[in-house]
């Protein structure tokens, strides 16, 4: 049977078998009451409870997004980046019942996507279809919601309204086919095929690279540099809620990374909560001490996103390493976070809340790092061979080959769908507000709501 996230019964379990059987349009009818799927195995209720619940804490990373990004960015435009996080969730789970879950698991057509099980219907009414459609909704939102940072505070809001629809309805769910749905990169000659095992790339550095398209088109915010173009501070306007933030982020996490066994007989949830836990420590820490090198001071913003920077990177290979390579891997992510921001300063671009470093970059650093320490003792989703083993483990480049093809298919595809995507809306609508509308804050003239309306004077 073919290799993919959705497809080798052996590997992911009755769930996600039964979800290819439905969508490959086999013949095996839906059971909207779950009666028949109990009988096939009795321990299945475990693994939906499991499911569900890591389930709603990804979700939950939603209030999370909101308030990192609100936090970051200033007071003047806290509402608009609130409703842009719920209308991620909020058009981004009707895009994607409609359209983005059968091109992740409808029948393949040529490795490239798929081709049926549009809006839940026919025989996609099943409790498992409708337990993988939640899960892998979730994701699509949360890859959209990482585009809103890097756009922030100078982007009309019906442009990115239709930015979530095409994420979440298009540009997640082909690299998600390609990788997770039994597409071409889950098919290469080389190890055991790209392997992303809770979505570095196909949600991160999706998010990421379609946000720095996003942010170059754009333009950088009216003072975030001088006339010599050195970059100037734009501090956010309320670091607690940030912090908050990052916190329910890390929580959230935890559903995010060990619920992507898909079962909770895979004891390897615990190997998997723990190197989540060292990543992102180490990673915040690494950006915290860096910072003061060359600051001497100890910055809490860094550090914050020195958390996610470590979580993104992660998230890939979190299945698959022991805890002193979690450690390296947040390590190097807090580096490249530090970096990445210095980077995208020294080229112009503007991004208030770091999503690109964070998600982007990190997200491509996450897929090259399964290809060095995976180490051998798990499988594709699966506890019995074939185990996934990298360089440092003796398991030659193979592997690490396969993760450099799918990490250099992500980054044309995400970021050059993205540049397209965000040049299109500039051509037919325009993607910027007016330069009043910018400087006056776009919570008053956009949505008639500012988040704090003691800071605004009527003038009648």
């Amino acid at each position: 049977m073919e290799s993919g996230r959705f497809y080798s019964g052996k590997r992911v379990g009755p769930i996600l078998s039964a979800v290819f059987l439905l969508g490959s349009g086999m013949a095996l009818a839906g059971d909207p009451t779950g009666a028949e799927t109990l009988k096939s195995d009795p321990g299945l209720p475990v693994d939906y409870v499991w499911v569900l619940v890591c389930g709603f804490l990804v979700m939950f990373m939603q209030a999370g997004f909101a308030c990192v990004e609100a936090g970051f960015c200033r007071a003047k435009n806290a509402t608009n980046l609130l409703t842009k996080n719920l209308m991620d969730f909020v058009v981004g789970a009707l895009a994607f019942w409609a359209v983005g879950y059968a091109l992740i698991t409808g029948t393949d057509w040529k490795g490239l996507i798929g081709t049926s099980g549009f809006f839940l219907s026919g025989q996609g009414y099943d409790v498992g279809n409708y337990l993988s459609f939640f899960w892998q909704m979730v994701f699509a939102a949360t890859a959209a919601t990482i585009v809103s940072g890097a756009v922030a505070e100078r982007i009309k809001f019906q442009a990115y309204l239709l930015y979530s629809i095409a994420i979440t309805g298009f540009i997640y769910p082909v690299y998600a086919h390609w990788v997770w749905g039994g597409g071409w990169l889950s098919k290469l000659p080389f190890g055991l095929g790209h392997l992303d095992f809770a979505g570095s790339g196909v949600v991160h550095a999706v998010g990421g690279l379609v946000g720095l398209a996003g942010a170059i088109v754009l333009g950088p915010r009216f003072g975030k540099f001088d006339k010599n173009g050195k970059p100037r501070a734009i501090p956010g306007h309320n670091i607690p809620l940030a912090t908050l933030g990052v916190f329910i982020l890390w929580f959230g996490w935890y559903g995010f990374n060990p619920g992507s066994t898909f079962s909770a007989h895979h004891l390897r949830i615990s190997v998997i909560a723990v190197n989540t836990t060292l990543a992102a420590a180490a990673a915040s820490l690494t950006a915290l001490l860096i910072v003061l090198a060359k600051t001497r001071k100890f910055d809490l913003g860094m550090a914050l996103n020195g958390v996610l920077a470590g979580l993104v990177a992660i998230t890939a290979p979190c299945a698959w390493v022991e805890a002193w390579a979690a450690v390296v891997i947040g390590v190097v992510a807090g580096i490249i976070l530090v970096a990445g921001v210095y980077f995208l300063e020294a080229i112009k671009v503007d991004d208030p809340v770091g999503a690109v470093p964070v998600h982007g970059f990190n997200g491509l650093w996450g897929l090259i790092a399964v290809g060095l320490f995976a180490d051998g003792t798990y499988g594709n989703y699966a506890i019995e061979p074939p185990f996934v083993k990298g360089l440092f483990y003796g398991g030659g480049v193979d592997q690490l080959i396969a993760q450099l093809i799918g990490a250099g298919a992500l980054f044309v595809w995400a970021f050059g769908v993205g540049l397209i995507l965000f040049k299109l809306l500039d051509v037919l609508i325009g993607i910027r507000v007016s330069p009043r509308e910018e400087i006056q804050g776009l919570d008053l003239l956009e949505h008639g709501t500012p988040a704090y309306p003691e800071f605004y004077t009527v003038r009648r």
